[in-house]
């Protein structure tokens, strides 16, 4: 096995077992060292809240936020156009652009941001995600440090993306879900996967037979059950209950 397929296989045993973004932080960042960068930025905008998982000091995401620069970023709008992996930034970036955009890659390189490589991935309606491995290096070539894995920075891009979305995504669809149910249709639905009637319920919450109904009922149309039963699973699943 080559170093670049050595270094591969570790990434996609070690991203298996990310269940949050600070571990999908320590695998990223473990990679991007391994592969001679220092730092690494996955950015994801699908809708009006960007995601971000990143090493990129803190102080730069902020501010990249807060003034709104991914609508601005030179990089984002690249990927947003193009399928292949590209690099970006150095000498030639001081001379690209608008003066906005070369003002831009000038406050980047004060927070070691200088010159990458970018794997951008398309979504559908207009969604996208950009995968980047960045250097601070003055004299860093980025392409150099990759010239024969191109390939495979392409496979670490997509794979960390679709982890991202199958584990963080249910947690964040399990979230809303905790957040839309009401304290009262949790515990209707709590009593009823412990085997209780609607008659025991009313009793043990003390509220109308009737009411039991209407609360369970809210619960199996927000969590888009067809029973009550199918609904309690779902619940159970998303650990809405515990």
């Amino acid at each position: 096995m080559s170093p670049l397929e050595s270094i591969f296989q570790e990434f996609i045993d070690a991203i298996q077992t990310a269940s949050n973004a600070d571990e999908f932080e320590r695998v990223a960042s473990r990679l991007t060292q391994r592969l001679g960068f220092q730092r690494f930025a996955y950015l994801r905008l699908t809708g009006e809240t960007p995601m971000l998982i990143s090493s990129y000091p803190k102080s730069w995401t902020s501010r990249y936020f807060q003034l709104g620069y991914q609508q601005l970023d030179p990089v984002v709008r690249r990927a947003r156009a193009e399928h292949a992996l590209f690099s970006w930034g150095g000498e030639a970036s001081a001379l690209a652009g608008n003066r906005e955009q070369r003002r831009f890659f000038d406050e980047a390189t004060t927070f070691g941001i200088r010159s990458g490589i970018t794997v951008p991935i398309r979504g559908g309606f207009g969604r996208m995600a950009a995968f980047t491995l960045a250097t601070g290096d003055r004299d860093g070539h980025p392409e150099r440090l990759v010239a024969d894995g191109k390939d495979l920075v392409h496979l670490v891009g997509l794979h960390f993306h679709c982890h991202v979305a199958a584990r963080l995504d249910v947690l964040s669809a399990s979230k809303l879900a905790a957040s839309v149910l009401t304290q009262r249709e949790r515990q209707c639905l709590a009593w009823t996967s412990r085997g209780k009637t609607i008659a025991d319920i009313a009793v043990l919450v003390q509220i109308a037979p009737r009411t039991v109904v209407f609360h369970l009922e809210n619960a199996r149309r927000k969590l888009g059950a067809a029973s009550i039963a199918q609904c309690v699973a779902e619940a159970l699943r998303r650990g809405l209950l515990s």
